[in-house]
């Protein structure tokens, strides 16, 4: 077993940690312990400072099980709790792994979704989220990629780095081929319910999906490492509880106390998110059309990403490692095996923001003029 160079945590490890404007970053604005937990009661507070550091239930804590399935709708028993929404796709790969299984991805699309069933050794098929179309699915595309061996077929809305979303109406077709065929349908919905215009709905509301969630990205707390799956099918969170104490065992329980303060306080955590977000688009926006002539770009319908593109279609590495250099960090779309993209984050800074365009619209300019200059 092998896994493929992760290249996009090894650009960001490389260079976020002392950058003066992070944005390829694909969180919300950050959170800090004592913001937390200035959330809580004084009781929440006691609690965590005073609890026993011992194993977690392997299920989840039960106080974060019924917080989740409060925002979600659903059920307490249909919620697993995991470290992160990186252990749910491990685990949903690993029990995917069977001779001849094939399984049915997006591209562009987040790098642990095609390394890990490679590394396992599921065939990948990719249906496209193309610039030509909005980065839109096309779900004809998706219907023609799947036999009697497809085990799973991921979704990703709000997405990765597009900030593409998935209709309602479509989902629901979605999940009326996939249910017909007993083929797994997985929603990645980290980014929800942030958006940019038409809201969606989780795909927890459909029996047979599988929804996988977790607090880094809307909720913006990834020191936390929590994350959590929702499946309505009691044979399948067996098989995830199972599964799950073999990988991690269970969470930590600080990070399960500090995710609960958050989800009972989703109003406060989720509209910091969405405020920044809505604030913070409208000025790239303007930014963007400023730079039509170097810069492409489609505005995203969610989440905190986008994916902008050279107009003139050369490779974006070398753009990106210049902006670094001059304390931009932007993340190369070869991270997804879309050279000529980059991706830009969006709601991660609060006010350096502005700053961080300045700097950005002076750059781009400088690299402009150089190529004219080249040609």
């Amino acid at each position: 077993m092998r896994l493929k160079p992760f290249l996009l945590d090894m650009w960001l490890d490389t260079y976020e940690h002392d950058i003066e404007f992070n944005l390829a970053a694909s969180e919300g604005p950050r959170w800090t312990l004592n913001e937390i937990l200035s959330l809580a009661s004084e009781g929440e507070r006691q609690r965590f400072l005073n609890h026993n550091l011992v194993y977690s239930r392997p299920a989840g804590a039960e106080g974060l099980r019924a917080a989740i399935a409060d925002m979600q709708d659903v059920s307490v028993d249909t919620v697993q709790v995991v470290t992160g929404a990186s252990e749910a796709l491990l685990v949903l790969m690993w029990l995917a792994a069977e001779a001849g299984a094939n399984v049915v991805l997006p591209q562009p699309g987040y790098p642990p979704f095609s390394a890990l069933p490679e590394s396992l050794g599921i065939e990948t098929r990719y249906y496209a989220l193309r610039k030509e179309n909005d980065f839109r699915i096309d779900l004809d595309e998706i219907k023609q990629l799947v036999d009697r061996n497809t085990k799973l077929i991921l979704v990703n809305t709000p997405h990765n780095p597009t900030g593409a979303t998935i209709s309602d109406a479509e989902l629901d077709s979605l999940h009326e081929f996939t249910a017909s065929r007993e083929i797994q349908l997985v929603s990645d919905e980290v980014f929800h319910p942030i958006y940019h215009g038409q809201a969606t709905r989780s795909a927890s509301r459909l029996p047979q999906a599988t929804v996988i969630h977790d607090f880094s990205k809307a909720f913006p707390l990834s020191g936390v490492r929590t994350g959590w799956m929702i499946e309505h099918d009691p044979k399948r969170r067996e098989r995830y509880w199972n599964a799950r104490t073999y990988f991690s065992v269970s969470n930590n329980t600080a990070g399960e106390m500090l995710a609960e303060i958050a989800m009972r306080r989703r109003n406060i955590v989720l509209g910091r998110t969405q405020e920044t977000a809505t604030r913070n688009l409208r000025q790239l926006a303007s930014f963007m059309s400023e730079h039509r002539e170097t810069l492409g770009w489609i505005p995203p319908r969610g989440g905190v990403t986008a994916f902008p593109w050279l107009v003139s279609g050369e490779d974006s590495r070398a753009f990106c490692q210049a902006a670094a250099e001059q304390g931009i960090l932007l993340a190369p779309g070869d991270c997804w095996d879309a050279p000529a993209h980059f991706r830009l984050g969006f709601a991660a800074m609060t006010d350096k923001f502005p700053d961080a365009l300045d700097r950005l619209g002076y750059f781009v300019r400088c690299w402009s003029a150089a190529n004219v200059t080249k040609a």
